[in-house]
C-alpha cells in the first residue's frame, strides 16, 4: 500500500521544509519514499505543490487526480485550487490563512467565499486550523508549516511524537529549533 500526501501552498510558506520533514520521518520508519517538487511562479507568490509518496514499493514521485489520501495546504485557495486530487473520503488539513493572489491585489478578481463550505461539498474530510496563529505562539509566522505538519502527524498513529521531533532536528538549523518544537507540539494538541 502507498499513501499519498501533496503539500501545497504558496511561494515562501515553507511547503519545500515541510516535504522534506514528511519524507525523512517516514523514510526513517524504512519505507520507500518519494518526494517531488512542482515550483510554478513560487518565487512571485504563485503556488507550490509537493508530493511525497511511500510505502514498501513507489515507482513513482508523481500523484494523479484522484489519488491524494490528504492534501496538507498552507493557504486556503491553494486548497481548494488542489481538491480534485483529494481521493475519495480523503482528509485535507487546512490552514485557515488566506492569502489574495495577484487578481485580487490588483483589484480585478475578488477572493473566492465559502471555500471550505465548497471543499466539504465535493466530500473531502475537512480539518482547518489557524496554522497562523499558533505559529505566532510558538514565536514566529515562518513556523506555520510545523505546526500544520504537527496537526498532520495525528493522523499516523504508527509514527511516534519522538521520531517526528527527531527528523525535525534533521531538517532545521539549530537556532530555529525551539521554536519549530513548539510550533510542533501547538499544532498536534490543537
Amino acid at each position: 500500500m502507498v499513501t499519498n500526501v501533496m503539500i501545497v501552498g504558496v511561494g515562501g510558506q515553507g511547503s519545500l521544509l515541510a516535504s522534506k520533514l514528511l519524507g525523512q520521518v517516514v523514510l526513517k520508519k524504512g519505507f520507500d519514499v518519494k518526494v517531488s517538487e512542482v515550483h510554478g511562479m513560487s518565487q512571485r507568490g504563485g503556488s507550490v505543490v509537493t508530493y511525497v509518496r511511500w510505502g514498501d514499493k513507489v515507482s513513482s514521485p508523481v500523484i494523479d487526480k484522484g489519488e491524494a489520501d490528504y492534501i496538507i495546504s498552507f493557504e486556503l485557495l491553494e486548497a481548494a485550487r488542489y481538491i480534485g486530487y483529494l481521493k475519495k473520503g480523503g482528509r485535507v488539513i487546512v490552514n485557515s490563512q488566506r492569502l489574495d493572489p495577484m487578481p485580487v491585489l490588483t483589484g480585478n478578481a475578488q477572493y473566492p467565499e465559502g471555500l471550505d463550505d465548497k471543499m466539504k461539498a465535493s466530500g473531502a474530510n475537512v480539518d482547518m486550523m489557524d496554522a497562523l496563529g499558533l505559529a505566532m505562539q510558538a514565536g514566529s509566522a515562518k513556523s506555520a508549516n510545523i505546526a500544520l505538519m504537527g496537526r498532520f502527524s495525528t493522523y499516523y498513529q504508527d509514527i511516534s511524537e519522538e521520531d517526528w521531533l527527531s527528523a525535525l532536528a534533521d531538517c532545521v538549523k539549530p537556532q530555529f529549533l525551539e521554536m519549530n518544537k513548539k510550533a510542533f507540539a501547538l499544532g498536534r494538541n490543537k
